[in-house]
């Protein structure tokens, strides 16, 4: 039986493929504060401007691509049994071939009625006003906006809690309720920590090994390392 990984990505792997990471030192997203654009006040006040700002997101997808981080995660699943559970709402890890993903803020690539959330589907132009689902209630982006619930955090804390290595990737971890999905890991389970500026240290954690670079830089090596391991094992 193949080992589990789970791989929590955020932002950081994702500004390796050229997509910003929305937030600045500011705390402006795109120049935009960011409960205008993401939280149900700022929909209910503007539901243009919001429409507006995921519609540019959606449009920048086809203009970039899976970059070697993503690459390296699929190449993983030839020997592991692997999840990601990633904070990004692009599609990259898809299109790299990673078969098992957790989105657990949304997807670009999808809308949702306003009425019911759980009519989800597939939205790969722009999304205006007067779009609606087939109930005839207005569609809007299927992205998990500050002070809603994240109705695949227990999901993605099974998937950690499940894993017998668990590798973290361009996340700060400081972004709650994602952030406390490390917590679910089993003791002396390896964690892999790879970011270029590591806010944890190795003592926060048991078994934790950081890696100070970009995924890019960074995670190849260690996919090469683990799957190695692998086929020793095998």
């Amino acid at each position: 039986m193949k080992k589990r990984i789970t791989v929590l990505t955020g932002a950081g792997i994702s500004a390796e493929s050229g997509i910003n990471t929305f937030r600045d030192a500011g705390g402006l997203w795109e120049g935009h504060d960011v409960m205008d654009v993401a939280s149900p006040e700022g929909f209910a006040r503007n539901p243009k401007l919001v429409l507006d700002f995921y519609n540019q997101r959606r449009r920048q997808l086809p203009e970039v691509f899976p970059n070697k981080a993503h690459k390296a995660l699929f190449k993983l699943e030839e020997f592991y049994d692997v999840t990601i559970v990633t904070q990004n709402v692009d599609d990259l890890h898809e299109r790299a071939g990673s078969t098992n993903l957790i989105h657990i803020h949304g997807e670009l690539l999808k809308a949702r009625s306003t009425k019911n959330e759980n009519v989800i589907i597939p939205w790969s132009k722009d999304l205006n006003l007067g779009d609606y689902c087939e109930k005839g209630h207005q569609l809007r982006p299927h992205i998990v906006w500050f002070g809603e619930a994240v109705p695949l955090l227990q999901q993605a804390a099974i998937a950690t809690q499940n894993a017998d290595i668990v590798i973290i990737i361009g996340t700060s971890m400081q972004v709650y309720p994602a952030a406390s999905l490390i917590d679910y890991a089993q003791s002396g389970v390896p964690i892999y920590f790879i970011d270029p500026q590591p806010n944890v240290s190795e003592n926060n954690y048991d078994n934790l090994s950081i890696i100070a670079k970009t995924a890019v830089e960074g995670l190849p090596n260690l996919v090469t390392e683990l799957t190695e391991t692998a086929k020793r094992k095998s």
